[in-house]
């Protein structure tokens, strides 16, 4: 073959043809998995295309069906005209060996994308003004055809391989209830409700402003990381690194960050932040402050982390309003709403590729029913149906009125975690205690609620749209 033509073996191609003609049986295993691009040769397609067709019409391919539906397309001319097909029924004598002939037609069809894109990318390159945008448009061009080509067949349960695995994932469960558990989360209840975070798991961790999402995602890291030495890749589009470290360092030393920021640390204080600062430098958490990033981005520096440090644990994005898809939508809410079901379909097939938990960080809006329920996910409902499991923070405390505080309706900190979907498990409700000094969530020791499934108040709140807040519940200026 001389070497400025793109790989191909125009005799595997017939021979697939082939094969499809004679053999009712090829057809229905094989034509599902082609498409025209696989075909070099121009003809091949042109026949492939026609023979689609007929398949979709519920028809047997033969040459006389075949002959007719190029006529009828107006292409059996440019296929080659009735000696071509009459030419191709005739190529093989036998469909014996067509998984050979279709592997060396798929492998051929691999390597020239592989060579189309590896010219975009060149191209791209020269043109790109960004390493960044650069480097992610060529994994993406990779990424794209792994996944075009990392496809699976139905298949039956006959054999029992599959359904052994499970009662012996069962057996071991039985004989070790922590077998099969996921990521420790720190929370007790949590994670004796989900048995810890599942690898492949998309985990949407939902709040109004000010409630402290951030904080409760931080300190899952934290546990994972600097109590159990996981590897974790944080990419906050709010708030600079900086600022993540700074949460981190407090909360893990148990230190007052108020007192911190404003110069009133004593000698304990010091000599905890000194402990905690070694654990920090010590970790492998992983920090990303991009403002604006692609969870294809996301992807391709979790894929290059994973490789460097052997292995990924979990990933944690704050949050999701505020990424794009790196896709052209039109204006308007409604492509909004199509740009972050992109986004979290995105994350949920991340999850999957990188077999990690996947925890992301999603608003509520403002003015909601006085307990968050599904509905309040801000942007989509594709936030819910691509979810594994989502929780809402709720804390009376942050809109109670100073009347309720004062005749101690509310109880300051006091914070419940609302389990409100939970694919492969109950659902539930787990009291927290928040301590706003520290920005840290820590079990109640005394869980004076048994599980039960969440109910949700239909009575409209009453308070006030709340001005712009941190996580944390302080105003912005």
């Amino acid at each position: 073959m001389p070497t400025n033509q793109m790989p191909h073996n125009i005799d595997a191609e017939a021979a697939l043809l082939s094969c499809l003609i004679l053999d009712e049986n090829v057809q229905t295993d094989v034509l599902e998995q082609l498409s025209e691009e696989d075909f070099y040769q121009q003809s091949h397609r042109l026949v492939l295309a026609a023979m689609k067709r007929i398949f979709a019409d519920r028809k047997t391919v033969d040459v006389v069906t075949l002959t007719d539906r190029l006529e009828r397309d107006g292409t059996l001319e440019k296929a080659g005209g009735l000696q071509a097909v009459t030419e191709l029924a005739s190529f093989t004598p036998s469909s014996a060996n067509y998984k050979q002939y279709l592997s060396i037609v798929k492998r051929d069809a691999v390597n020239r994308s592989l060579i189309r894109a590896s010219r975009d990318v060149i191209e791209n390159s020269m043109a790109s003004p960004e390493e960044r945008d650069a480097i992610a448009y060529a994994e993406k061009q990779i990424y794209d055809i792994s996944k075009k080509e990392d496809g699976t067949n139905l298949e039956g349960l006959g054999d029992g391989a599959v359904v052994q695995q499970v009662i012996e994932k069962f057996e071991e469960i039985s004989h070790d209830p922590h077998a099969y558990r996921g990521l420790a989360t720190g929370f007790t209840k949590l994670d004796d409700i989900t048995h810890g975070l599942q690898k492949g798991s998309l985990v949407i961790i939902a709040a109004r402003p000010g409630m402290g999402k951030t904080s409760l995602a931080m300190n899952i890291v934290e546990h994972a990381c600097l109590d159990n030495g996981k590897v974790a890749a944080v990419f906050s589009l709010e708030m600079p690194r900086s600022e993540i470290v700074q949460r981190l360092l407090c909360a893990h030393a148990e230190t007052s960050m108020e007192r911190a920021l404003s110069g009133k640390l004593e000698g304990k204080d010091w000599k905890n932040l000194v402990r905690a600062a070694d654990k920090l430098r010590k970790s492998r958490i992983y920090i990303d402050d991009s403002s604006s990033i692609t969870p294809a981005e996301i992807l391709s520096k979790c894929r290059r982390l994973a490789s460097a440090e052997g292995q990924l644990d979990l990933v944690m994005i704050d949050y999701i309003q505020l990424m794009n898809s790196g896709e052209k939508m039109g204006s308007g809410d409604f492509n909004r709403q199509q740009e972050i079901a992109s986004i979290t379909r995105f994350l949920k097939i991340m999850a999957k590729e990188l077999d990690v938990p996947v925890i992301a960080l999603s608003q509520l809006r403002r003015i909601q029913t006085k307990e968050p329920q599904l509905s309040d996910l801000r942007e989509s409902g594709a936030i819910e149906q691509d979810a594994d499991i989502v929780m809402f923070i709720n804390r009376p405390d942050v809109t109670a009125t100073a009347d309720d505080m004062a005749k101690g309706n509310i109880v300051k900190g006091a914070a419940e975690l609302v389990i409100a979907k939970h694919r492969n498990g109950a659902l539930g409700r787990i009291q927290l205690r928040f301590l706003g000094e520290t920005t840290r969530f820590v079990d109640v020791e005394d869980q004076n609620r048994p599980t039960e499934e969440p109910t949700y108040s239909h009575a409209v709140s009453s308070a006030e749209e709340l001005p712009p807040q941190s996580d944390d519940g302080i105003p912005f200026e």
